[in-house]
């Protein structure tokens, strides 16, 4: 039987919850930071499941020097004569910091296993280290998230129809991203593989519905806050304090600086 799709979350609560999660967001980073605990989030999923718009709300109101995005490009010649993990590994939080993988050490197991990237004996490889991997991050005091962001194959498709004709999202489509359309149920085996080797009770795989950006966004974040067991951190006590009198400074006439034109004025 087929689930019914839930209806689009409209966008004044969605808006509304957005506020309050990211308000909790920022109470979360200060407790990280105030207690040097380390974070690491790893979104991953199909092309267009919307990852990366739940990483831009929940980074939007949050440090860059404490909270910092992850989006590696494909590896250098060297870096493919490196363990695997190796270029993931200098990326890793110090204490307090949070570090959100826009896709991660998964490649392996993703893009690179379907469009014979790797070989097989590095694929079965990585399904045997990555485990290993984890648990020594988890045991050596790493908060470890990963999500996987479902979406189905109609509304991916739609998803690259809207991005092929908005002129300010066609960079975000790749002739490997429309070649994805063709390899769905590949993906598909190689995602369910790639779960029953590293959806481990140190490191679980928490997988979101995501047709519905919005509702994919707040049960992100939500579920995230709920998994961490942060408290509030009671802030610096700061004072504005009064300005000094004038001590006979003299601004720059305008005449001798060159300012930027008025373009605002002529809408």
């Amino acid at each position: 039987m087929v689930a019914k799709k839930a209806e689009k979350l409209p966008r004044k609560v969605y808006e509304k919850e957005l506020l309050r999660l990211q308000t909790e967001l920022v109470k979360l980073q200060e407790w990280v930071r105030a207690t040097g605990t380390r974070l690491v989030v790893v979104f991953e999923g199909r092309d267009a499941a919307g990852k990366g718009g739940t990483i831009k709300r929940v980074s939007e109101h949050l440090n860059p020097r404490v909270a910092r995005i992850a989006a590696l490009p494909k590896p250098t010649e060297r870096e493919r004569s490196q363990w695997y993990f190796q270029r993931y590994v200098e990326h890793l939080p110090a204490a307090g910091e949070i570090v959100l993988f826009d896709r991660s050490w998964y490649n392996r197991a993703g893009v690179e296993h379907v469009m014979g990237f790797c070989t097989k004996q590095e694929h079965q490889l990585f399904l045997r280290q990555c485990p290993v991997f984890e648990r020594m991050l988890v045991e050596d005091g790493i908060l470890l998230r990963k999500y996987w962001f479902s979406v189905s194959d109609t509304e991916q498709q739609e998803r690259f129809r809207r991005r092929l004709e908005d002129p300010l999202r066609r960079w975000k489509l790749s002739p490997m991203d429309l070649e994805s359309i063709t390899h769905w149920e590949a993906y598909s085996r190689a995602k369910d593989e790639m779960m029953v080797h590293t959806d481990i009770t140190d490191s679980p795989w928490y997988v979101v519905e995501s047709d519905d950006k919005r509702r994919a966004r707040l049960n992100t974040i939500a579920h995230l806050l709920s998994s961490v067991p942060y408290h509030d951190v009671p802030p610096p006590v700061l004072e504005l304090p009064d300005r000094p009198e004038s001590t006979g400074y003299q601004r720059t006439p305008r005449d001798l600086q060159t300012y930027v034109p008025d373009h605002a004025a002529r809408l």
